[in-house]
C-alpha cells in the first residue's frame, strides 16, 4: 500500500476528446477514464492538488490544436476551478511549462501520474520526474495505449506495449503500483 501523504499531487495526462478517434486503432483497458475518474474524486475529497495537462499541438492541421472539439479534455475528467491546467506541446509536461517549479515550490511531494498514452506522454512525463528527483508514481490501471507497429511493420499489441513501457519506467523513474494500491 502507497498512503496519500499531505503534498500528494495528481497530474492527469492528456486525457483528452482527441482519444476516441477510431483512427489510433485499438487500445488496452478501455476503464482507463473511469479509473482516472474515480482517483480525482478521491484526491479532491482528501484537498490533494491536482494538476491537468493538454496537449496542443504545433501542427495547425492536428487533432490536438487548441480550438478543436477534440483538444477539450474528456467529460469525465474536467478540471474544477481553482485546479491547474497546464498546455504542453510536446511529449514531456515538464519542457515549456512550469510544472516542474510548481512542483519544486511543493518541497518534496508525492507525484501520481495517470494519462494517456502510457508509452508516449505518459512514459516521458514520469521519466522526466525521476530524473528531476521527484518520487514518482505512474498508476497503470490509469493508463492506457494503442496497438504500434515496429519497423518491421509487425503491430505491437497495446496492452503488451503497455506492460512493457511500464516495466522499463518500474523501479528506475517510478514506482508502478495500481489504483487500489493507494490509502
Amino acid at each position: 500500500m502507497v498512503k496519500l501523504e499531505e503534498n500528494a499531487v495528481l497530474v492527469v495526462i492528456d486525457v483528452q476528446k482527441v482519444w476516441a478517434n477510431p483512427g489510433f486503432g485499438e487500445r488496452n483497458n478501455p476503464d482507463a477514464e473511469r479509473v482516472i475518474s474515480k482517483l480525482i474524486g478521491e484526491f479532491r475529497k482528501k484537498g490533494k492538488t491536482i494538476i491537468h495537462v493538454r496537449h496542443d499541438s504545433l501542427n495547425p492541421d492536428s487533432l490536438f490544436k487548441v480550438g478543436k472539439p477534440t483538444f477539450e479534455f474528456k467529460d469525465e475528467v474536467k478540471p474544477m476551478p481553482g485546479e491547474l491546467v497546464i498546455t504542453k506541446h510536446v511529449n514531456s509536461a515538464f519542457i515549456g511549462t512550469d510544472l516542474e517549479r510548481t512542483l519544486r515550490k511543493m518541497g518534496d511531494p508525492q507525484v501520481f501520474y495517470v494519462g494517456l498514452v502510457t508509452d508516449h506522454c505518459v512514459s516521458t512525463t514520469a521519466r522526466m520526474s525521476g530524473n528531476l528527483g521527484f518520487r514518482s508514481y505512474v498508476i497503470e490501471d490509469a493508463c492506457a495505449t494503442f496497438d504500434r507497429k515496429d519497423s518491421n511493420g509487425k503491430v505491437l499489441q497495446a496492452e503488451d506495449v503497455h506492460k512493457i513501457n511500464l516495466a522499463s519506467i518500474d523501479g528506475e523513474f517510478a514506482e508502478v503500483i495500481r489504483s487500489d494500491e493507494l490509502s
